[in-house]
């Protein structure tokens, strides 16, 4: 794989992935480009159409990705367009405005994309990158569980060659188990070949085209046996692609239904972007630049909006693709979406055997990669709690309403959040023998204590979440002989109005009470400013600081001992 550029001085206002690019790059960037597009051109036919748009949709989906991304992104392996993780979100929640495919549809997946590209637009610049931090790991592969079900049920009738079924996720299930006994075999035969082929691809190289190579043998099977007329649904003729910009004619009824899908979107983009962005960094010298990739996936998405498209995302398996084929730039993204345009320009005809069922087999192929049964099982040995929070993500994605399904894992995520800080106990250190060092009691290592001394630590935030049951267990651990409170604060990395509200008078109290309290350790930078802020300083004493707690018991001991 080629060294990326060296990095410049400055950054680049735009085209920053083409900074320090050089002629010679031109080789390597245009062979990782060919192979995406042996990967992309497939997947982005079979997306568009789980978006409920044409296939060829799916080419300028592509094109305003490679585009947006190239002039304002940082990254230079990032592969955006069209991705079958938000297209089952945006379909499920625009259908019940607007039929599939009409041009009301079209003008809310226009309407959505603006709005996405501008939410991420604006979360790069203003620095929210924490924001794709909100979705814990467990809810994330519980809400990529529930996604591949969406996919698996919105596929199943193309690949079994039966009317899909209307209606909610469960009733989608049994309409298409009544279904069975009317498969077409040569469609599902189909199907199965396309991704059996795949999953064996996969196997052989991650680079293996086992999509297009797929498709290409089963437009081919249709030929040659007549298949079209057995059953076997087609593309059929293929619209060229009409590039025009404009401005979507959405209603204006829908825009209170589009405004808030558009924020669910953008925070799932926002995850896999920044996931993307810190596994496949481009730029080992500078580190990844999540906020910018945002602007980037933001003028993607603006620019699909205008060009008639839908939301799009980053691309973890693509963006693998260009990092092992030696990518140097974006230009391997512009080689790749120039490409799948000439294809749909030029290739209309080579497209119009494609049966549905080939588009169904990449999906499904997608559907089986992000079932993380790995993460799953490893979540299951490591903590049943968390193991329980993928479960009720990946049903409230499959049962509610997808876009309920998908703010409910959000909110899922936050309450382990919380629920994680609220957790937070103190802890009793205790001397190791014979050393200065101060360490959380052990029934493995036997501890010491000081005379008259008590040394706590704080092992979280302190805020409002968890001050009021910090106070009670500080008030529990004092004792009648207890004349020093040293408090480890190593782990306390901020500390709130509320949390220092209750710290203040629970001082106060203890030293009415003949107990003097000092804080050791207390290294967060945020937490020492909230200390001057709150008034925590003068009230504790400069005095009463100390770098360890070895440090604050031999100045403060005598008074303890007293």
């Amino acid at each position: 794989m080629n060294a990326p550029p060296a990095a410049p001085s400055r950054p680049w206002p735009a085209f920053r992935s083409f900074a320090g690019w050089r002629w010679r790059d031109l080789g390597p960037d245009a062979v990782a480009g060919l192979t995406v597009a042996a990967i992309a051109i497939p997947e982005q036919m079979a997306t568009a159409r789980l978006a409920g748009f044409p296939p060829q949709i799916g080419f300028i989906a592509l094109l305003a990705g490679a585009v947006g991304f190239a002039v304002f992104g940082a990254s230079r392996l990032m592969s955006v367009g069209a991705d079958s993780t938000v297209a089952p979100i945006f379909a499920g929640a625009l259908a019940l405005l607007a039929t599939a495919g009409s041009p009301h549809y079209a003008a809310d997946a226009a309407a959505l994309a603006l709005g996405v590209g501008l939410a991420l637009a604006l979360g790069g610049a203003l620095g929210l990158g924490f924001i794709a931090d909100l979705l814990s790991i467990p809810v994330t592969t519980g809400f990529l569980a529930g996604i591949a079900g969406h996919i698996v049920v919105s596929q199943a009738p193309a690949f079994i060659g039966v009317a899909p079924p209307s209606g909610p996720l469960v009733a989608q299930v049994v309409a298409l188990a009544g279904a069975l006994g009317q498969t077409s075999l040569p469609t599902l035969g189909l199907g199965l070949f396309v991704l059996a082929l795949m999953l064996a691809g996969e196997r052989l190289s991650p680079r293996f085209p086992g999509a297009l190579i797929g498709l290409a043998l089963a437009a081919i099977a249709v030929v040659v046996f007549g298949l079209e007329g057995r059953g076997v649904a087609t593309l059929g003729t293929i619209e060229g692609t009409n590039l025009r910009l404009g401005w979507p004619q959405v209603a204006l009824a829908d825009l209170p239904q589009v405004a808030p899908l558009a924020i669910i979107v953008a925070l799932v983009v926002m995850v896999q972007t920044a996931a993307t962005t810190r596994s496949f960094v481009s730029d080992p010298a500078v580190g990844p630049d999540v906020g910018r990739d945002f602007i980037g996936l933001g003028a993607a998405n603006l620019l699909a909006g205008f060009l008639g498209a839908f939301p799009l995302n980053a691309s973890p398996p693509r963006t693998a693709i260009v990092a092992a084929t030696g990518g140097v730039s974006q230009l391997s993204a512009l080689v790749c979406a120039g490409l799948a345009l000439a294809l749909a320009a030029f290739g209309g005809g080579l497209l119009a055997h494609v049966p549905h069922a080939a588009l169904a087999g990449v999906l499904l192929f997608v559907a089986q990669r992000i079932f993380r049964v790995g993460t799953m099982a490893d979540v299951w040995r490591r903590s049943r709690p968390e193991f329980a929070l993928v479960v009720a993500t990946m049903l409230a994605l499959l049962v509610l309403p997808i876009q309920q399904g998908v703010a409910l894992g959000v909110i899922l995520s936050l309450l382990h959040g919380v629920w994680t800080t609220t957790r937070a106990r103190l802890v009793e250190f205790e001397r190791i023998p014979g050393t200065s060092i101060w360490w959380p009691t052990s029934a493995l290592q036997r501890g010491e204590r000081a005379p008259g001394v008590r040394v706590v630590g704080l092992q979280a935030p302190l805020s409002f979440l968890n001050a009021y049951a910090i106070q009670e267990e500080i008030r529990a651990y004092h004792q009648a002989e207890t004349r020093l409170l040293v408090i480890e604060a190593n782990a306390v990395v901020e500390i709130d109005y509320t949390g220092a509200t209750i710290l203040a008078a629970m001082v106060k109290r203890l030293r009415a009470e003949g107990v003097d309290v000092a804080f050791a350790r207390l290294e967060s930078v945020r937490a020492q400013q909230s200390f001057v802020r709150q008034g925590l300083e003068d009230l504790i004493g400069r005095d009463h600081l100390f770098h360890s707690v070895e440090e604050a018991i031999q100045a403060l001991q005598s008074g303890a001992r007293g």
